[in-house]
């Protein structure tokens, strides 16, 4: 049974340096590959790794140096940005071909779907409702609303336009609520 090889990473702004654990490297029959898109290490009695890069890289002006404790693989970027992480996650399908490919427009309209799905609750399922009444009324209704809060300081809400066009709508806060003007 093969053994896992611990490893590490660091990166500057040229280049990223895996640091691939191994006792006695030289006598173990390692490769290394390097490709731009991956790196692989494998060597007698361990589990060969495969690294999916964050990002491509200069194969052509990477390199691989051994020491008695570890291979140490340095990879020059093409692209002088920070990596988020070392390694991105490739999704499989059922052909197992790698798959990056996303369709952000059906994911937009999931979203949308759920969003549209979610019932509001408290102060936003009553301005929800105030909208949908409003957006559904007819002209007399709107100016009666608009009126009628505007007037009363957001105390009164009539949808009664002969009960609230003749006159001006008083203020008429909550019981054991007192309603003040602000200066």
């Amino acid at each position: 049974m093969a053994n896992l090889v611990k490893y590490d990473w660091y990166q500057s702004d040229t280049a990223v340096t895996i640091t691939v654990m191994l006792k006695n490297a030289t006598d173990k029959n390692y490769s290394v590959v390097i490709e731009p898109k991956f790196v692989s290490l494998s060597a007698d009695g361990i589990e060969p790794i495969t690294i999916n890069l964050w990002d491509t890289i200069n194969h052509e002006q990477s390199s691989h140096k051994v020491t008695p404790s570890k291979v140490e693989i340095k990879l020059a970027k093409m692209v002088g940005n920070r990596w988020e992480t070392l390694e991105k996650k490739i999704l499989l399908n059922e052909s197992s071909t790698a798959k990056n490919v996303h369709d952000w427009d059906k994911i937009s309209k999931d979203i949308e779907k759920q969003e549209a799905e979610e019932k509001p609750q408290g102060d936003e399922a009553v301005q929800e409702l105030f909208r949908k009444i409003y957006s559904d009324a007819s002209e007399e209704t709107r100016k009666a609303m608009v009126k009628s809060y505007y007037e009363s300081g957001g105390t009164v809400l009539s949808t009664n336009w002969d009960e609230v066009g003749a006159k001006t709508v008083d203020v008429k806060p909550p019981d054991g609520c007192e309603f003040k003007k602000w200066k």
